[in-house]
């Protein structure tokens, strides 16, 4: 595989305006650079004009990804050669993605909070739903304690 990826930016060059070819490469690079749980939760679908469009299931997955953005966009011009990519726009398009079972909670946590992408991240590994939805909810409460000022007996 590291030949491969080593191998993008010569494809990259030898493609020039191809989108179709640039696209493939971009997507090459994704699933090298972001690792299964979050292979397994987005889609490239487009690389035009050194913009790279993503395809997520739902706002809490769009959010974690924006926040994590200059990150990704390092390492997939690492991959593919330097300033290829200038800009990421995640698009929620959850019909995009192979249904995958997200559940009510992975998609809206309470209180809108945005989850920590390690534990949204460690959700999508969870094949039982069931289980996927307790890890979640569990989670979210036990942010939403820490977030919560404790009250003295005093007042």
């Amino acid at each position: 595989m590291d030949q491969f990826i080593s191998a993008l930016p010569a494809v990259m060059r030898a493609a020039g305006d191809v989108d179709e070819v640039a696209t493939a490469a971009a997507q090459a690079a994704w699933k090298y650079v972001v690792g299964g749980a979050l292979q397994s939760q987005t889609l490239v679908t487009g690389l035009h004009e050194k913009r790279l469009t993503v395809a997520v299931g739902d706002v809490v997955w769009q959010r974690q990804l924006e926040s994590m953005s200059g990150q990704l966009l390092y390492r997939l011009n690492a991959a593919l050669g330097r300033g290829t990519i200038k800009f990421i726009e995640f698009r929620i398009e959850p019909t995009a993605l192979p249904e995958r079972g997200v559940t009510k909670e992975a998609r809206e946590p309470e209180s809108n909070e945005i989850i920590a992408t390690e534990l949204v991240a460690a959700a999508a590994s969870i094949n039982k739903p069931d289980l996927r939805r307790s890890f979640l909810a569990a989670a979210g409460s036990s942010l939403r304690r820490r977030r919560t000022p404790k009250r003295s007996d005093n007042s």
